[in-house]
């Protein structure tokens, strides 16, 4: 396997780094060559970054993808897409892929998602006999080194000044949400590899895949703010429950304001419009169509996966946090997690080079001289641990197009595992 990322810091023996920006033409066509799978996974996720990047990594980036891998001969691609693509600001209750909005959309919530969709619309469409594409979305992915998600929650949490946000028509902090644990999310993107053959009913298809049944409720969701509050109180902080919670009709105007002062001064705040409505709405889906076609169950039950998370969370981020904040001087509502910011300003700048006309990757040489040094080049499968399907052909290399988001290790069989029983039952439904 060869990993193209803007970030040079990754350590893994089965793995041959190249460090390069996806918005590079020639880094992309480089890391393609000879490759028989290309996972691309690279995105600027959030609502936090410049907004000139959205469109530059996740729409033109997927474009350099597309159009390195049809030089290279590449026979397919699995692009990780994301369910706000298709958010209009509705309620997303139980629905399937079938009954969300088609793309392209009207409008969006936001550019991360406007972008995203642009990007998937361009590889779903793409597809055809020459280079078979899929797009898989995980929804509100958590799990250990996360930098997006929980970091800029919990250091909210430890401020003791965050509130549930409220919203009367989903039950005033009930709002039904499904979330993806990240080692669910790369074994969704594994198998959808291999149901990547000729006349297979996934073929430029767009797929939703969750913790399913595990979730507390079977239907395949949890309340997003019990599961919160669970973590808040994993690392020790008080219950958001036992405070009074901030109604939608006051966050909303003030979440205006802030984005406001966002644009005059440059300084990120974390409250914002975007923010306000995806913590008061409904979202979650039902999963048939990837259980269906890509035979998608999760690996990671939904209470080990929280376990484990908020493990991971205690020993590490809780552990940095108190070193750097003793006295818990932080305020929640400026600026955003040290971990999520330097994700931002990695990318901002490796696409920043590019503009200027300065070399993103590494050493082009760095591969070539690698595979010399072992004389014979060495056949790779895309996991050390997988087998290889019956419907695919024998591979030898595979590339896969990376963000920074976290360090991700793929927990992964050939075909959907046994859910594992829960160590411990859990009342964060």
């Amino acid at each position: 396997m060869v990993a193209l990322d803007v970030n040079d810091r990754w350590n893994n023996p089965c793995i041959e780094y190249v460090v390069g920006d996806i918005t590079d033409v020639d880094a992309v066509r480089k890391a393609c060559q000879g490759m028989d799978c290309v996972w691309h996974n690279a995105a600027a996720v959030g609502p936090f970054h410049p907004l000139d990047l959205y469109d530059k990594v996740n729409h033109l980036g997927t474009i350099n993808v597309i159009n390195a891998c049809k030089e290279a001969g590449v026979p397919k691609i699995v692009m990780s897409s994301s369910p706000s693509t298709r958010f209009d600001g509705s309620d997303v209750d139980g629905l399937t892929e079938d009954e969300m909005p088609s793309l392209p959309m009207p409008s969006y919530l936001q550019a991360y998602a406007a972008s995203k969709a642009a990007g998937e619309k361009a590889c779903t469409d793409a597809c055809c006999d020459e280079l078979m594409t899929v797009a898989i979305a995980p929804h509100q992915v958590y799990g250990p080194r996360d930098n997006l998600f929980l970091p800029n929650l919990l250091e909210a949490g430890a401020s003791g000044l965050l509130r549930v946000f409220s919203s009367a028509r989903t039950g005033h902090g009930m709002n039904r949400v499904c979330f993806t644990h990240v080692d669910n999310y790369c074994h969704a993107l594994i198998i959808g590899e291999q149901a990547l053959y000729r006349d297979s009913p996934a073929l430029g298809k767009f797929y939703i895949v969750t913790d399913g049944d595990t979730h507390p409720k079977k239907e395949g969701y949890a309340h997003f703010w019990k599961v919160l509050d669970h973590i808040m109180m994993e690392m020790g902080f008080p219950s958001l429950f036992a405070k009074f919670k901030l109604p939608d009709w006051l966050l909303m105007p003030v979440a205006y304001i802030c984005q406001a002062i966002t644009w005059i001064t440059g300084k990120q705040l974390k409250l914002n419009p975007f923010n306000v409505r995806v913590l008061t709405m409904h979202r979650w889906f039902k999963i048939g169509a990837a259980e269906r076609d890509l035979h998608f169950a999760p690996i990671v039950t939904f209470d080990n996966g929280i376990e484990d998370t908020c493990e991971w969370f205690r020993e590490h981020w809780l552990k940095d946090y108190k070193l750097r904040n003793p006295q818990n001087s932080e305020h929640w509502f400026t600026g955003i997690a040290k971990q999520s910011q330097r994700k931002i300003d990695i990318q901002a700048e490796s696409s920043r080079k590019v503009d200027r006309g300065e070399k993103s990757s590494s050493d082009s040489t760095e591969l070539s001289a690698k595979q010399k040094k072992k004389n014979t080049p060495r056949k790779r499968t895309k996991s050390a641990t997988r087998k290889k399907s019956k419907p695919s052909p024998k591979y030898r290399r595979s590339t896969t197009l990376v963000d920074n988001l976290r360090d991700t290790d793929f927990a992964d069989g050939t075909k959907p595992a046994l859910r594992p029983r829960s160590r411990r039952s859990r009342n964060r439904n």
